[in-house]
């Protein structure tokens, strides 16, 4: 979905004039049709939540009914890991794929390959040490359902992170489709925010206080729509690019 300057001003919560000091300053990824600014909604959520510009939440109105898996559903399915080893960003991202609960068909050397190869193209961690490792295009994957696993790292490790801190806690996300992608990615990023989900990460609570914690914040996006209790949440710090306008 192709946006204007005006709506990613609404998605980003920032003035129009921010949109183009970002466009000016070639941090913010964007084309020009017809002498006129557009943006692709998936690159533009995307890369809000790597710069940890909190995305509008309006952008969730007029969801209930629909069936895109909430978080915490994606979250009981990706499940919540301690203590988790690696000396640097492969070796953390290889035992995270290895941790995942993937379909027997998925070659899983692969999909440590596409993250590695993701993580060059532009660190996913987010600030305040976390970080969001995800597959770009996740179809190539042919999952049949959404899994965001979290996991606390034993040793913080440097992942190049936009605000320089070193990472523990990983938030790994496969999705089948760019929709539902894009949909748990924003949440993500939203739910990160909340001081409830922010205390129980940084206390590695338990994974029952942990998913009472993110399932609460995803319930405050959307009141209408109950959301089950068993997954995560996202949020990133306020780490942006040249300051709201």
């Amino acid at each position: 979905m192709q946006l204007s300057v005006k709506d990613a001003a609404g998605v980003l919560s920032v003035s129009e004039k921010t949109i183009y000091r970002w466009i000016k300053q070639g941090t913010i990824p964007c084309c020009k049709i017809s002498d006129e600014y557009r943006f692709n909604r998936a690159e533009l959520l995307e890369w809000a939540t790597s710069q940890g510009i909190r995305v509008s939440p309006e952008i969730f109105s007029g969801e209930v009914g629909s069936s895109l898996p909430s978080l915490a559903e994606a979250l009981g399915a990706g499940g919540v890991h301690y203590r988790v080893a690696g000396s640097d960003r492969s070796s953390v991202l290889k035992a995270a794929v290895a941790l995942l609960d993937l379909p027997v068909d998925v070659d899983r050397q692969f999909l440590f390959e596409v993250l590695l190869a993701r993580e060059d193209m532009g660190s996913t961690g987010i600030g305040d040490g976390i970080a969001i490792p995800h597959v770009r295009n996740p179809v190539v994957l042919h999952v049949t359902r959404p899994a965001v696993a979290l996991l606390f790292l034993e040793n913080a490790i440097d992942f190049a992170a936009v605000d320089g801190k070193p990472v523990h806690t990983l938030f790994t996300l496969i999705s089948p489709s760019v929709r539902v992608h894009l949909h748990l990615l924003s949440r993500l990023g939203i739910v990160l925010r909340d001081e409830a989900v922010k205390s129980a990460l940084g206390e590695r609570a338990s994974e029952e206080e942990l998913m009472r914690a993110f399932s609460g914040a995803e319930a405050a996006l959307c009141p209408s729509r109950p959301v089950a209790a068993g997954g995560p949440a996202s949020a990133p710090g306020p780490g942006s690019p040249a300051g709201r306008g």
